[in-house]
Parts: C-alpha cells; sequence; structure tokens
C-alpha cells in the first residue's frame, strides 16, 4: 500500500517532488538540490511550505536572501545554447516579453496568460516608463527596476533586479519593492515576492539553470493554493530565461 501511494503522488506531479530536504542553490563548489535535469527532459522542480525550511533553513550568502518563512519553489534544468552570456542579458533586460507569458492554470485547467503587462522602468517610479534595458545597463547599472501585472492580482508591482554576470556564469536576483493587493488587500509586503536565477555554462553549448522562488510569511503565503500552482508558475519562468518550452504540472 506505500510503495502504490508513492507512485500515484509521482503520477500526479508529473515526475515533480515535494521533498523536505532543504534547497540547494548552485553556489561555488556545492551540489544543487535539486539536480538538474538532462537537456530535453523536463526539469526537476520541487517545493518546500508549512515551515520547512522556514526561518530554520539559513539561505547560502550567494542568494543574498536572510531566513524568513514562507513557500519555496526550486526549479533545475539544463538547456541547449549556443549563444554568448550577453544573449542571455538580453533576455532578462527585455522586459516587455514578459507580457503574455503563459503557464497552465490548476485552477482553470487551462493555459492561461501569467503576466499582462511588464514595463521596464528609470527607478522604482511607476511614472517612468522606458524602453527595455539594454545588455550594457543590464551589466553596469547596480539595480533594475520594472513593473508587473500578472493575472490574479489586477495591479501594478515594481521589482527590483540586480544581475551579476562573467563570461561562464549569470546570477540575477529579483524581488517585489511595492506591496501586492488584491481587492486592496495587501498579500505580499515589499520583500516578500523573492527569486534568484543561476545560469551557468556546464559544456560548449550546453547551460544549467537553477531558480529559487520564495514568498514571504505575509498573508499571500497562506492562501491554500495548490502546490502546482506555484510550481508552474516558476515553470514559466524557466521557459521564458532558457528560451525551452516545458510541460506543465497538471495535478
Amino acid at each position: 500500500m506505500r510503495a502504490l501511494l508513492l507512485i500515484v503522488i509521482w503520477i500526479a506531479f508529473g515526475g515533480t517532488t515535494i521533498a523536505q530536504q532543504n534547497p540547494v542553490p548552485p553556489c561555488e563548489g556545492v551540489q544543487s538540490v535539486p539536480k538538474y535535469a538532462r537537456p530535453g527532459k523536463p526539469p526537476n522542480a520541487r517545493l518546500w511550505k508549512e515551515g520547512h525550511p522556514g526561518k530554520s533553513w539559513l539561505p547560502p550568502s550567494c542568494t543574498g536572501w536572510t531566513p524568513n518563512d514562507g513557500i519555496l519553489v526550486a526549479v533545475a534544468g539544463q538547456f541547449r545554447y549556443t549563444g554568448g552570456v550577453d544573449g542571455l542579458l538580453s533576455r532578462f533586460g527585455a522586459i516587455s516579453t514578459l507580457r503574455g507569458l503563459k503557464y497552465w492554470s490548476v485552477t482553470d485547467e487551462k493555459w492561461q496568460t501569467l503576466i499582462t503587462h511588464a514595463t521596464a522602468l528609470d527607478g522604482p517610479d511607476l511614472g517612468r516608463p522606458r524602453p527595455d534595458f539594454t545588455v550594457s545597463e543590464v551589466q553596469n547599472r547596480p539595480y533594475l527596476y520594472f513593473a508587473e501585472t500578472d493575472n490574479r492580482s489586477g495591479e501594478v508591482v515594481v521589482y527590483r533586479m540586480q544581475v551579476a554576470a562573467e563570461p561562464e556564469r549569470v546570477v540575477v536576483a529579483i524581488e517585489n519593492v511595492t506591496p501586492v493587493k488584491i481587492f486592496m488587500v495587501t498579500m505580499f509586503d515589499p520583500g516578500d515576492l523573492q527569486s534568484v536565477h543561476f545560469l551557468t555554462q556546464a559544456a560548449p553549448g550546453l547551460w544549467n539553470y537553477y531558480g529559487l522562488a520564495r514568498t514571504g510569511g505575509s498573508l499571500g503565503a497562506f492562501l491554500g493554493l495548490n502546490d502546482a500552482s506555484y510550481i508552474n508558475r516558476a515553470l514559466a519562468l524557466y521557459s521564458h530565461f532558457a528560451g525551452v518550452a516545458i510541460e506543465p504540472v497538471r495535478p
């Protein structure tokens, strides 16, 4: 019976596992958890919630995070890419291309638009929209700001992005600087939505991607959304930044 239950869970999550082992991003000399899926295979994804790992987990310094409660999602995969680092940086700088990003909605049981509006900003001021960031700006500005509207809240949220680039490695950290509200109720406070994306060249034409996303301990972390809802949003970003198609989780 126990073995049958494990098989049912595996099928329900399409190979995605929910584990208690703490996430391990790919800092220098560290084996990531989850491990990278092979190119052409669905990325490995894991979710932690209900206080695991919570404040007892010490995020590695490479994330720039402090301990906090909430929900964590990690996505790890490999993708084919023959361009240079500048091409990857341009994907993060092209904020407008996030508009129309699709994800599989567990609630609606169909593909939906995740991000309905996205624009780059000259600073954290909504009144200063601008064209997408150039590669030079992505490389040299200490912070980049942009605004997004998702399909659920309908409210514009300002995010801050920080990029560190080397010839064979890109690390991008993103967090919200304005609250996320639904019907005038604050779901997430500033800094509650954080993500960090590690892209590392594994071999010529082959790159590793590791994404770690976290919701803070505010009201939004306790909405009771299906686990697959969080995972599918993370998979949508992986698909966008890695430039690959993905199969969503359908619980």
